[in-house]
Formats: structure tokens, sequence, C-alpha cells
């Protein structure tokens, strides 16, 4: 009930922004600010590009507003926003490479798999990398990403299935000795 609420309110923002109300668009920055920012820093492990990427994205967002037909799809619209931004910073630094992963240590030791996880999710490629933090730490369901990465619903399922089987091989990899 109180997710469908928020959802309901944040639809109201968004409304409200669309018609020029700038405490709306205040309200919405600062329902949506964090969120899109951890979504980038997951992507970017580096925390002052994210604070960059956050504020194009806000600038994006809000020069689109008002283009934005249906206010329920704010969310994966604003998530396909970061996510191309990211996209964009990631291939300017030449990030989009693979990582060595014989290179890296890992602490075989660490006791929080939430720990392990969050790490593993950090030496995936960049589109495993995307597919699984829009799933699992933005909670956006397959219609959602399907939208915010402009692609069909099912292209979405066989990626998640792929991303999870690159996480479980390097799980394996590393923790299953």
């Amino acid at each position: 009930m109180k997710d469908n609420l928020s959802k309901i309110e944040n639809q109201f923002w968004v409304m409200a922004a669309q018609d020029g109300n700038t405490a709306a668009l205040e309200k919405l920055v600062s329902l949506w600010q964090k969120k899109l920012w951890k979504y980038v820093f997951r992507l970017t492990n580096d925390v002052h590009a994210s604070w960059d990427i956050t504020q194009q994205c806000w600038l994006e967002i809000i020069k689109g507003l008002r283009k934005l037909h249906n206010p329920k799809s704010f969310k994966a619209w604003a998530y396909r926003i970061a996510t191309n931004r990211t996209i964009d910073w990631l291939k300017d630094k030449n990030k989009s490479q693979h990582i060595n992963l014989e290179s890296i240590e890992v602490d075989y030791n660490q006791k929080d798999n939430d720990l392990q996880v969050k790490e593993l999710v950090q030496r995936l490629k960049n589109d495993s990398r995307v597919i699984l933090s829009l799933y699992y730490f933005e909670q956006l369901n397959i219609p959602e990403i399907s939208i915010a990465l402009n692609i069909p619903p099912g292209t979405v399922k066989s990626r998640l299935f792929t991303a999870r089987e690159e996480l479980k091989q390097l799980w394996e990899k590393y923790f299953n000795n």
C-alpha cells in the first residue's frame, strides 16, 4: 500500500513540475537525487564523476520533463537518462574494457555477503553491471528496464540471465574454492 501511495505521489510531483511548479520540481529532485546518484556510483565507482553525471542527468530531465507523456514512466525514463550519461562517461574514460580479474586481490575472509556481491558486481562487464543494478539495486521491473535501456522486454530477460550467469561464475571462482 505504501509503495502504491509513493507511486501516486511521484506522479503528482511529475505532473505539477510539468506544469511549471518549481516547488514540485524541487520535491522531485529531493526524492530522486540520491537514488540516481547511488545508481550512477554503482556503475562508475567514482564519487566525483557520479555527482557530475547526476547533475548532467538533472539538466536533461528538467529540459525534457514537459515532453514526458506518461508521468507513470518517470522512474524508468530518469534511469534511462542516467544509464546513457554513465555509459558515455565510461566510454570517454576508457572504462568499458574488461578488468583483468587475475590482477585483483579478493579478501576471502570477508564476512558480509552483500559486500562480496557488490564487489563482484563492480567487476562485471558494463552491460551486466547496468542490468543487475537496475533490477536488484534500483528494483525496476522488466518493463521499466525495457524503457530505461530502450530494448525489448525479451532482451532484458536474456541480458539479465547472462549477467546472473557471469556473476555466478565470478562468485564460484573467488568464493567457492
